[in-house]
């Protein structure tokens, strides 16, 4: 591709006016798309499986994310939830990602408000698009990547009862388990939750479910969710 300069640009013999959008075009900045994306699914995860240094470390990797493509003065926060422990109430991915509505890098919107996406959402392979607006691999690509961490249930609260599904609210890559959505919403017919984006199987693996190998061998890579909560 030819890049045109300025210089270039002014010796062009073309009407001013288009000489003008040429110009604007050039200036564009590759980023301006995204300004207005609100919510989008990781390209890449942290890389320690489910120990995500907690709900901060999980907030933080969404932050510096959406900065890496110009969205970083929003505020960002990861859709997760925890239990109850250790006196502290239980956090529900449904509370902490604002009001909405949320669109993703391309402008599509994928819910008006926590009602709409926890209920008839636009969420499908097509929109639950990364930071950099592109597809995440889904089932039948090669790797799979379409496990996105969610530890919620399909309401978007938090489990209650003694099976571990946040890898010990995010701070384990040894231990427990975690809830999955598939941000394709497709997966295999023997899954009666395959179309769930925020619930459709817990992790597992050779380690028990939270280590790197295990999301991946499960159909993912340990990637989250991201919404803009302001």
């Amino acid at each position: 591709m030819i890049s045109l300069t300025r210089p270039l640009l002014s010796k062009l013999l073309l009407p001013a006016g288009v000489t003008v959008a040429l110009a604007l075009a050039v200036a564009q900045p590759a980023t301006a798309q995204t300004t207005a994306m609100s919510f989008f699914v990781t390209s890449q995860g942290i890389g320690k499986g489910g120990d995500l240094g907690g709900l901060d470390g999980a907030d933080r990797h969404c932050q510096n994310t959406a900065a890496t493509v110009g969205a970083g003065t929003k505020t960002w926060h990861a859709y997760l939830s925890t239990p109850a422990t250790d006196g502290k109430p239980a956090v529900n991915a449904r509370d902490r990602i604002g009001k909405g509505p949320w669109q993703n890098a391309k402008g599509v919107v994928i819910a008006k408000d926590v009602a709409e996406l926890h209920g008839t959402n636009n969420i499908n392979k097509q929109t639950a698009l990364t930071e950099n607006g592109e597809q995440v691999n889904g089932y039948g690509d090669q790797p799979n990547r379409h496990d996105i961490l969610t530890g919620s249930q399909p309401d978007g609260t938090a489990f209650s009862g003694p099976d571990d599904r946040t890898c010990k609210n995010y701070t384990s890559s040894t231990q427990g388990a975690v809830m999955l959505g598939h941000s394709d919403i497709s997966g295999p017919a023997t899954n009666p939750s395959v179309k769930s984006w925020n619930a459709a199987h817990p992790s597992r693996g050779p380690d028990g479910g939270c280590s790197q190998a295990d999301l991946k061998s499960t159909g993912g890579d340990g990637l989250l969710y991201c919404f803009a909560v302001n």
